[in-house]
């Protein structure tokens, strides 16, 4: 009798046993399988941002060598007729009673205004020429410009000591600022433009700000225009974050902040077109 309850208990204790290696066992392959499926959810989201990265980055590459190509077409050909036609009328010019002198020499100066606006222009539209100047000495060229055309009143500030951020950093951070200036013009009505940058080892901020009419961000947000967008995706490339803040009639201020010391995917320092 007693050796048939030592066989029963030890037959409960080999049953409980087998139960929790089972249960050891399942638990162990759920924890498995879960990993797996975290490591290939993973993996896809990994996938998704790599395309979506190697999409944008595509997408303002082709936007960058239009704008080179219309930069030199600008460069090489219409400043070139214009330059003919101010020789032209200089030409003309010795030929003619003084009235129509007054009014040929007008006219050579507004075509002279005109090559020194398109060459501007033209350089603006570079990466070749951002790259070789850097990113304050664009600006300050740009602030210039917006300011003498009486269009608006800009001015640009500069905190810290400046360093190089990279071809690359420094020609998507240009094309922001260019993005956030003609938004400006052609939406805030605004009087005053101010520009900040921030530099500091661990951390750089772009600030672009006006006083003009404004918009609501909450009517706007996840469906805002083509150059919000554009200001986002641009901000993508170099791991920056965007902070637009405005409300009507209290005008508008776009801050993008990133770690210089970070390296991102397409922001290693040089533009793939570039002759570095």
């Amino acid at each position: 009798m007693l050796f048939q309850e030592e066989q029963v208990i030890l037959i409960i204790i080999a049953g409980t046993a087998l139960l929790l290696l089972l249960g050891v066992f399942m638990i162990s392959f759920m924890l498995m399988y879960q990993k797996k499926q975290n490591k290939n959810l993973l993996e896809k989201e990994n996938l998704k941002a790599s395309f979506k990265q190697e999409m944008l980055k595509t997408q303002i590459e082709i936007q960058e060598q239009t704008l080179n190509d219309i930069s030199r077409e600008i460069h090489d050909n219409i400043t070139q007729v214009l330059s003919f036609v101010k020789l032209n009328l200089g030409l003309l010019n010795n030929s003619l009673d003084e009235d129509k002198k007054v009014r040929v020499n007008e006219n050579r100066e507004l075509v002279a205004q005109a090559i020194n606006d398109l060459r501007n222009l033209s350089k603006s539209m570079s990466f070749e020429h951002i790259g070789e100047q850097g990113l304050v000495k664009v600006l300050e060229t740009e602030v210039g410009r917006l300011t003498r055309s009486g269009i608006i009143n800009a001015t640009l500030n500069v905190e810290g000591d400046v360093f190089n951020l990279g071809e690359q950093r420094e020609l998507v951070l240009f094309r922001i600022f260019q993005e956030a200036v003609n938004n400006t013009l052609k939406y805030a009505k605004a009087a005053n433009l101010k520009i900040s940058l921030y530099y500091n080892e661990q951390l750089f901020n772009l600030l672009v700000e006006d006083d003009g009419a404004g918009f609501n961000t909450e009517k706007v947000e996840g469906k805002g225009g083509s150059g919000l967008r554009n200001i986002e995706n641009r901000a993508a490339l170099v791991g920056a974050t965007v902070n637009i803040d405005s409300s009507l009639g209290k005008g508008c201020r776009i801050k993008l902040s990133f770690n210089p010391l970070a390296q991102q995917i397409y922001a290693n320092g040089t533009h793939s077109n570039s002759p570095g």
